[in-house]
């Protein structure tokens, strides 16, 4: 592809160099070649993919300077995220390696064109698999799946019967889908547990990604539903019942409990827990290790935009702040007191 090609498809000002560059990667200054980007964002990272060998660097504008450069110079709001998406556009398409003699695939499972089922895989009776999509080794994909175009199923996936994907969802290697709730009632005469109706459904919308070993369970007896463009990072549980909104961020450890709403561009950081019914609204973003409590809601509102919350129960993080330097005051004031006595 040329750098003309990416322009006319990313947008950008080439400043300097040649259009007709032809590129085929993306890397960082200090490896790449003359048929490879690199990307700055400030004065001193500019001056080095200057230096490199890459032959396109992208920039934001004014950060040209005056260094010699052999580079063709392009100009943009946001340089990481251009290189993020060149990376993309100029990365090499895996070849269709169609279905692997040792998969089970159920005579009555759709498959579409260019579909790649990889070795000890199954696919279940019923399901149907999008145009595109790579299923890898050993992912188990159950009865009445249905999975869209272009979608990675790493190895040792496994997607429960029923469950529903859009178009280009990335799974990473051992996650689960659509499990069993963790929903029982109790015998208060016996003390016995029987469990609750776990037979709802399970949804991923377009442009999921799931990482490793992460799991959402299916609905008690409606659903469960990734919104479009959600990203989970490794060892994420979500519960039966929630529904999380489009473009939401869980990062690491993050545990979400039944029935719980999280609204679009939230952002939950690190070990983050999340009682049953919880109401995240839109935007709110949870610091690492903070909690909240069953049944509450948490919202932006009469707060300034990009506030941080933090603790258990989350709060504002400037207030946490304050009451840790109340608490610190106070604890140095009673030990000097109990000195004097």
């Amino acid at each position: 592809m040329t750098l003309a090609e990416l322009i006319a498809q990313l947008g950008g000002t080439l400043i300097e160099g040649r259009e007709e560059t032809v590129l085929t990667g993306v890397n960082s200054p200090a490896k790449a070649t003359a048929t490879e980007i690199a990307f700055a964002e400030d004065g001193a990272s500019a001056a080095e993919a200057l230096a490199s060998g890459a032959g396109v660097v992208v920039l934001k504008p004014g950060l040209r300077g005056g260094a010699a450069t052999s580079a063709a110079i392009v100009e943009v709001r946001d340089p990481r995220l251009w290189f993020a998406c060149a990376a993309k556009l100029l990365a090499k398409p895996l070849p269709c390696a169609g279905i692997h003699p040792s998969a089970v695939v159920d005579g009555s499972a759709q498959i579409a064109a260019g579909v790649t089922v990889g070795p000890c895989a199954v696919v279940g009776a019923g399901a149907v698999i999008g145009e595109g999509t790579r299923i890898e080794a050993g992912a188990v994909i159950g009865e009445g799946v249905k999975m869209g175009a272009d979608c990675r199923i790493y190895p040792r996936v496994t997607i429960y019967p029923g469950a529903t994907l859009g178009d280009r969802v990335i799974l990473h290697a051992g996650v689960v889908l659509g499990a069993d709730g963790f929903g029982y009632v109790r015998d208060n005469a016996t003390g016995r547990y029987t469990q609750f109706p776990q037979q709802g459904t399970l949804v991923l919308e377009d442009d999921v990604e799931i990482g490793a070993n992460s799991t959402v369970d299916r609905g008690a007896l409606e659903e469960t539903r990734i919104g479009r463009g959600t990203k989970i990072d490794n060892l994420v549980h979500v519960g039966h019942n929630c529904q999380i909104g489009s473009d939401v961020i869980l990062v690491m450890g993050t545990g979400i409990s039944g029935s719980s709403t999280v609204g679009n561009n939230a952002v939950l950081a690190g070990q983050v827990g999340i009682g049953d019914h919880v109401t995240i609204g839109p935007g709110v973003i949870l610091g690492g290790q903070s909690g909240v409590f069953n049944g509450k809601t948490l919202t932006n509102e009469g707060h300034k935009p990009g506030t941080v919350f933090f603790g258990t129960p989350a709060r504002p993080l400037q207030q946490v702040m304050r009451e840790q330097a109340t608490v610190a005051r106070l604890a140095k004031r009673c030990g000097s007191d109990s000195g004097r006595g």
